[in-house]
């Protein structure tokens, strides 16, 4: 592919209730984001916007943030899904031709819905939605139809659980930085069998931006770019019952495409450190299996080995993760600016040491219908 990097990143706090308006979370992070790259809003000729109807509570919700990213200035485009679809947007804006800078801005107050609410929505409204699915008790199928077929343990997902929010007591954005153990995971309350409270991610509140640019841009800007080496994106089945919900058949298929673009052979030994989208503590486990860093069902022993660890040989969401930061539409752009953090080395106590590469992934739909991977380097 074309040369693109990403010259600037931006993150607000991750909490509950924040009491910033959706613009001017937009604006803290575009100006953040600009401050980063060394631009001007001048600068930018194009931005993708990431707001959903649902979750912002109004129609055209991306309206609320246009001024706030400049957009309405330039051409500009809203993505109704993860960040790191805005993200593939943006990229793809630039490999055009038609544009050299390019904002990518997502938003999300989940504290102002109703979760359970929302998420039944994006079943389908004749058969499923009136049984009441939702994200949490969806995931459940999933996470006992994985355990199940591949002997995982309610331990070996509790450890992740574990993992990532000490992780986060060194990450300033974090939302939920914690000192739990596995036993503490596994007492915590049952919200829908075998998924419990401290299986799932918090609700929060927070804004994400990112700039991308086109090669010659990069160079004359920045002195230390990080460039995209690979985007894969695939979504499967929308009915969950036209899938086997242990298998990640996507997430295969967009890994594929990102290494097969970046050149990556050997996931886990040329991948440096990844940031994942782990909702729930099962979905890092399968999620690295479809990644290619274990085979199926070896996700369990891979975080029982101590291997995604901070110390380990494939540190997997040194940040926390979204188990300890979950703003709906921002937590996969997130993921691509704590790649970049780390990258550059700017990552402070979460800094994996020696990072050259790393891969950045976002989910949409329920129970990971789709995928988007991003292979990142410097």
């Amino acid at each position: 592919m074309d040369e693109v990097a990403i010259i600037g990143v931006a993150q607000t706090r991750y909490q509950r209730d924040n009491p910033a308006s959706h613009a001017e979370m937009a604006y803290e992070v575009t100006r953040k984001a600009l401050e980063d790259a060394g631009l001007t809003i001048d600068d930018i000729d194009n931005t993708v916007t990431v707001c959903n109807d649902f979750w912002d509570g109004r129609t055209i919700s991306c309206m609320t943030i246009t001024e706030a990213t400049g957009s309405h200035k330039v051409p500009t485009t809203n993505v109704e899904g993860d960040g790191t679809y805005g993200a593939l947007m943006g990229a793809m804006r630039l490999l055009s031709g038609l544009h050299e800078v390019t904002l990518v801005v997502a938003q999300s107050k989940v504290s102002e819905g109703i979760p359970a609410v929302i998420t039944n929505a994006m079943f389908d409204p004749v058969y499923e939605r009136s049984l009441g699915l939702d994200a949490i008790n969806s995931s459940a199928l999933q996470m006992r139809r994985y355990m199940s077929k591949y002997g995982i343990t309610e331990e070996q997902c509790a450890k992740v659980s574990v993992k990532n929010h000490k992780n986060a007591k060194s990450n300033p954005y974090a939302h939920m930085p914690l000192d739990i153990t596995v036993d503490d995971v596994l007492k915590s309350r049952v919200l829908a069998d075998p998924i419990k409270l401290l299986d799932t991610s918090p609700v929060s509140d927070g804004a994400c931006a990112i700039i991308m640019a086109v090669d010659e841009v990069a160079k004359k800007r920045y002195s230390k770019p990080v460039w995209i080496r690979g985007i894969g994106h695939c979504a499967d089945a929308y009915h969950l019952g036209d899938r086997d919900l242990a298998e990640v058949d996507a997430l295969v298929s967009a890994a594929r495409r990102a290494y097969s673009m970046a050149g990556i052979q050997d996931p886990v030994r040329e991948i440096d450190v990844a940031e994942v989208y782990d909702a729930f503590s099962y979905m890092e486990l399968m999620w690295m299996e479809g990644l290619g860093f274990c085979g199926r069902g070896e996700g369990g022993a891979m975080i029982d080995s101590g291997m995604t660890g901070m110390n380990g040989a494939l540190p997997v969401n040194p940040s926390g993760g979204v188990l300890s930061a979950h703003p709906v539409q921002a937590a996969g752009l997130a993921r691509i600016a704590e790649a970049v953090l780390q990258l550059r080395g700017k990552a402070d106590a979460r800094q994996v040491e020696g990072a050259t590469v790393a891969l950045a992934h976002g989910i949409e739909g329920a129970c990971g219908q789709g995928h988007c991977v991003f292979v990142l380097g410097r």
